[in-house]
C-alpha cells in the first residue's frame, strides 16, 4: 500500500457514527457521518414482537377503562358488580347485580370488579414483557420505554402509544432494510 492510497470507507451497520475518508461519497449524510441502523433481530422478529405488542396494548388499556370504572363505582358510588349473588332479604339467586358496599345487599358469588383488578395487574405484567421485548429488539433509547411502559397505568395512553409506535417501527423497517438482515 503505498503513502498516497487512501483507505476505503467502512460502513458500520451497528449504529455507530463513522468519519468518512476523504473524496467517499455520502448519500443523504450530515456532516461527514454515516449513520446507519441496526435492529437487535430480524423483520419477522421485530414484526411478530409488534403484533404482540399491538394486542398487549388494547388488551392492557381496555382492562384500565374496565378497572377506572371499577374504581368510581366501587369508590365514589360504594357498589362492586357480583356475578351469582344471593339477594339477603329474599334469598334468590341474582344472576347479576350490584353490591352496596355498606348495607350488603347480596351475599355470595364472584365479585366481578375484583377479577378485574386482578385481570388488569397481571396482564400489566405481559404489556410490560411486549414493551420490554420490543424496546429490545429495536434498540430505542430508555424514555422510550418508559412512555411505553405508562401507557399501561394511564387511561386512553395505551392506545395513543399504540398507534404511534407502531407506524414509527414500521417505517424504521422500511427505512432500513439492510439492518434486519442477520443471517
Amino acid at each position: 500500500m503505498s503513502e498516497n492510497s487512501r483507505p476505503v470507507p467502512t460502513h458500520r451497520g451497528d449504529g455507530k457514527k463513522v468519519t468518512l475518508a476523504d473524496g467517499a461519497v455520502t448519500s443523504g449524510t450530515k456532516g461527514g457521518f454515516t449513520v446507519r441502523k441496526k435492529f437487535g433481530g430480524t423483520e419477522t422478529q421485530i414484526r411478530g414482537a409488534l403484533t404482540f405488542y399491538k394486542w398487549c396494548a388494547w388488551i392492557s388499556g381496555t382492562f384500565l377503562l374496565l378497572l377506572v370504572a371499577e374504581m368510581m363505582s366501587r369508590y365514589v358510588f360504594g357498589y362492586d358488580l357480583v356475578a351469582g349473588g344471593t339477594d339477603a332479604q329474599t334469598g334468590q339467586t341474582v344472576a347479576l347485580g350490584w353490591l352496596n358496599l355498606e348495607t350488603g345487599n347480596l351475599h355470595g358469588g364472584l365479585n366481578i370488579s375484583t377479577w378485574i383488578l386482578i385481570i388488569h395487574g397481571w396482564f400489566y405484567v405481559i404489556y410490560l414483557i411486549s414493551c420490554f421485548r420490543l424496546w429490545l429488539l429495536m434498540r430505542w433509547a430508555l424514555p422510550q420505554m418508559i412512555v411505553m411502559a405508562l401507557g399501561g397505568v394511564v387511561p386512553f395512553l395505551s392506545f395513543i402509544v399504540e398507534r404511534r409506535i407502531y407506524r414509527e417501527t414500521l417505517e424504521l423497517l422500511a427505512a432500513n432494510p439492510q439492518a434486519t438482515k442477520r443471517y
